[in-house]
C-alpha cells in the first residue's frame, strides 16, 4: 500500500501543470544543492531559484545524496540557504522562424541585436537533439562553393561534409570563417560564436560578415564572460538552427568558432559535479559530447537539405595532437590546418595544404581535377622538402629536374593560395586559375 501511494504521488508530481517546489540546501562554487525535487527532475531539466530580487534559471547536472545538483545560467548573487526552487514545466526548445535570418541571438534564443522581438515558429525544436540515424541519411554529394581558392581547389568541400579548421590563436580562423560565410553559395549560413571576446563578436558581424553575409545568416553569440552552461548551450542552439533550415530543404553552411571552447565549457561543468579528469583535465563526458554535437551536422534525409559543418579547433600551444584536436579530427570528414609560420610570412589565409585533407574530395572531383591537384601538391611538397637548401643557396639548378620544376612553379602556387579578405573566387574560376599556372 505504501509503495502504491509513493508511485501515485510520483505520477501526480510529473503531471504537466503541477507546480513543484524545493529548497536550496547548499551552495559550493557554481553548484547548488536542492532538496525536495528528487522524483521530479532528471539530468538536463530546467528549474528556477528565487533569489533576493530575481529568478535564476538553472539546469540539472547531476544528483548527490538524494539532492539535485543545479548549475545556474547566470551568477548566484542573492541566493542563500532555504531559497525556493521551482521546477520548470517546459523542456528546453526553440521555435525558429524563417524571419530569423539576418538576426543575432544568444544561447537562450533571445535577440541581442536591438532589432526587436523574434517571430515565433509553429514547431518546437529541441536544443539538445539527437543526430539522425546513419541509415536515414543521404550520401554526401555535390560540391559546395566556399569562395576561397585554397579551399575550393585543394580542399574541395561537398554538401553535408564536416570539416575541422585547426589553428592556434591569432592565425586567422575567424577571418577564414567570415570569408566563407560571405562568399558561399549555400542557401543559409548559421554562425556560432562560442566563447568569443565581447569586442570581437560585433567586429565579426559588422566588418567581416557584413550586411550581405548577415542577410542570409543567423548568428548565435555567447561571449567568454558568460557561464559555462550558456557557452555550451550556444553550440547546441547553433546546430538546432541549422537543423531547422535543413528541414526547410535548404543547403546550410554551419560555422562554429570554436569547438574547443565548447569542450572547455563542458569540462568546467563536469569538474563542478565531481567527475574525474581523464586527459589534460578533460573529463570523459567531454569526449562523449563531442560526437553527439558534431554528428548533428551532415546530409539530411530524402526530403531534407544538408548541413555542411566547418568547426574551428583552437589547438593548445600549437600542438595539433592535443586531446580535443585529436578527438575532433577522428570524428570529422577532413581537416584544414592553419600554420603560424605561413601567417608570419604574410600569406593569408594561412592554410597548409600539405597537412590538410578533405576525405570526400577525390570522389567529388573528375579524374582531370584530381590529377591537377595531385600535381600541384607534389610540387609544393618537393619545394617544402628542399626549402632550406634553396634558401641557403646549396641547391644548384639542373641537379634534379623535378626540384627545378617545383622551384619554377612555387611563386605562382603561393600567389594562388593567398587571397584578400574582400576577394571571392568561385569553384570554376579556382580550377581555371590553377590550370592556367601549368599551361
Amino acid at each position: 500500500m505504501a509503495l502504491l501511494v509513493k508511485s501515485l504521488i510520483s505520477d501526480i508530481e510529473r503531471t504537466p501543470g503541477v507546480r513543484v517546489f524545493g529548497r536550496v540546501e547548499g551552495v559550493q562554487g557554481l553548484l547548488v544543492e536542492a532538496s525536495g525535487l528528487r522524483n521530479r527532475l532528471s539530468v538536463g531539466d530546467r528549474c528556477q531559484i528565487q533569489g533576493r530580487d530575481r529568478w535564476i534559471v538553472c539546469e540539472t547536472v547531476g544528483f548527490r545524496n538524494g539532492r539535485a545538483l543545479l548549475m545556474p545560467f547566470s551568477s548566484l548573487d542573492g541566493v542563500g540557504l532555504g531559497c525556493r526552487v521551482e521546477v520548470a514545466d517546459a523542456s528546453p526548445v526553440l521555435y525558429p522562424h524563417p524571419d530569423w535570418l539576418g538576426r543575432v541571438i544568444n544561447a537562450m534564443g533571445e535577440p541581442v541585436d536591438g532589432k526587436g522581438p523574434l517571430p515565433v515558429g509553429d514547431r518546437p525544436y529541441a536544443i539538445r537533439n539527437k543526430p539522425p540515424s546513419a541509415h536515414s541519411r543521404q550520401r554526401v554529394a555535390g560540391k559546395l562553393d566556399l569562395g576561397v581558392r585554397a579551399m575550393n581547389a585543394f580542399l574541395t568541400t561537398c554538401h553535408g561534409q564536416r570539416m575541422g579548421i585547426f589553428a592556434g590563436s591569432g592565425v586567422g580562423k575567424s577571418s577564414l570563417l567570415s570569408m566563407m560565410a560571405k562568399n558561399t553559395d549555400a542557401d543559409v549560413s548559421v554562425v556560432g560564436l562560442i566563447g568569443e571576446r565581447g569586442r570581437e563578436a560585433r567586429e565579426f558581424i559588422e566588418d567581416d560578415l557584413g550586411e550581405s553575409g548577415l542577410a542570409r545568416s543567423v548568428v548565435v553569440v555567447a561571449t567568454s564572460d558568460e557561464s559555462a552552461l550558456l557557452r555550451r548551450q550556444a553550440a547546441y542552439v547553433t546546430l538546432t538552427m541549422a537543423e531547422y533550415f535543413r528541414d526547410q530543404r535548404r543547403e546550410v553552411l554551419c560555422l562554429m568558432d570554436s569547438v574547443t571552447r565548447f569542450a572547455m565549457a563542458q569540462r568546467e561543468i563536469s569538474l563542478s559535479v565531481g567527475e574525474p579528469p581523464a586527459s589534460k583535465g578533460y573529463t570523459p563526458t567531454v569526449f562523449a559530447e563531442l560526437p553527439r554535437l558534431l554528428e548533428r551536422a551532415g546530409p539530411g534525409g530524402p526530403d531534407q537539405g544538408s548541413i555542411t559543418g566547418l568547426f574551428t579547433v583552437l589547438v593548445d600551444g600549437d600542438d595539433h595532437n592535443e586531446p580535443i584536436a585529436d578527438a575532433v579530427r577522428g570524428i570529422l570528414d577532413g581537416h584544414v590546418v592553419l600554420d603560424r609560420s605561413i601567417a608570419e610570412r604574410g600569406r593569408y589565409p594561412a592554410i597548409n595544404v600539405l597537412r590538410s585533407v578533405s576525405r570526400t574530395m577525390p570522389g567529388c572531383n573528375t579524374p582531370e581535377e584530381n590529377a591537377l591537384i595531385s600535381r600541384a601538391r607534389r610540387l609544393l611538397a618537393l619545394y617544402d622538402d628542399m626549402a632550406e637548401l634553396i634558401r641557403l643557396g646549396a641547391y644548384r639548378r639542373g641537379s634534379d629536374p623535378a626540384v627545378d620544376e617545383a622551384i619554377h612553379y612555387y611563386p605562382a602556387l603561393e600567389a594562388f593560395l593567398g587571397q584578400g579578405k574582400r576577394e571571392a573566387t568561385d569553384l570554376e574560376t579556382s580550377y581555371a586559375l590553377l590550370t592556367q599556372i601549368f599551361s
